[in-house]
């Protein structure tokens, strides 16, 4: 049976051993020192997408780690099926709790739905408004429920689903609405906002260190602003760039400049 406490000072000791700080293995592996510390203090397990390459830079084996002690080849095979057996049912477990709070949450929104015709019909005799809280159940339903249910893997999966439906949902609510405006406006801001999303997604994909990766968004969400609010201008008679809007750059500058120095913090070992 894995325990959390040890195989976390195992990671501390190898750590160690290869000279290494928390920030150090934290830049190698693409994560947060943060989330290091959590390893070594028990609080959490390290993911298995990245045990293959945390085992190589600390030298050690997958059943090392899982075991939380260097193995002598006589008990390997033991240690082997020990671990892969807790592996296993840990897998097991996250699913199962994945599954029941995905369940949990498709019957709240159920409900929701259930509500809302009810009181509809119970009032106006017909589905009339009704049909606005509905549709927007069903929107956040179908981009949540991945994420929800296969947790960090379902991230990308909702942002699919975000991509595809967004705008036959905005054309929907509009025809509710009776407003050609919020399908015509929400389309541009939609289709634009997706765009940045996709280019957050590369970026981080791209820049390993996270902190740059972060500063490199702060950055450009700058020229993102400038195209949104110059479409909109076009569009409702908007000033392209207000004081609010020049805050707004003020801000990003600020965040970006901070990021990128904590970066080159952490590159030069001055943060833990």
């Amino acid at each position: 049976m894995m325990n959390q406490t040890e195989i976390g000072k195992f990671i501390a000791k190898c750590r160690k051993e290869k000279k290494l700080t928390q920030a150090q293995l934290a830049e190698k592996l693409n994560i947060t020192d943060r989330v290091v510390s959590k390893w070594e203090t028990g609080k959490s397990m390290p993911d298995s997408s990245i045990m293959l390459e945390l085992c190589e830079i600390l030298g050690i084996t997958v059943n090392e780690l899982l075991s939380g002690e260097e193995i002598d080849m006589e008990s390997y095979e033991k240690k082997a099926d020990e671990n892969l057996i807790s592996l296993k049912r840990k897998d097991e477990n996250n699913m199962t709790r994945n599954v029941i709070i995905s369940m949990l949450f498709s019957a709240t929104l159920l409900i929701g739905i259930m509500v809302c015709l009810i009181c509809n019909i119970a009032i106006s005799g017909n589905l009339t408004w009704s049909l606005i809280p509905v549709s927007s159940i069903v929107f956040a339903w179908i981009i949540s429920f991945p994420s929800i249910i296969l947790g960090k893997r379902g991230i990308i999966v909702s942002l699919i689903s975000l991509s595809v439906f967004i705008v036959p949902y905005l054309f929907l609510l509009g025809s509710l609405l009776k407003a050609k405006e919020v399908f015509l406006v929400g389309a541009v801001m939609a289709v634009a906002s997706i765009a940045f999303l996709w280019i957050i997604v590369a970026v981080f994909k791209r820049i390993e260190r996270k902190l740059a990766a972060l500063g490199t968004t702060f950055l450009s969400a700058i020229p993102f602003m400038i195209i949104v609010n110059v479409i909109l201008s076009k569009m409702i008679e908007e000033p392209v760039l207000d004081v609010w809007d020049m805050l707004s750059v003020f801000m990003l500058l600020i965040l970006a400049f901070v990021s990128f120095l904590c970066d080159y913090a952490k590159k030069k070992g001055l943060m833990k």
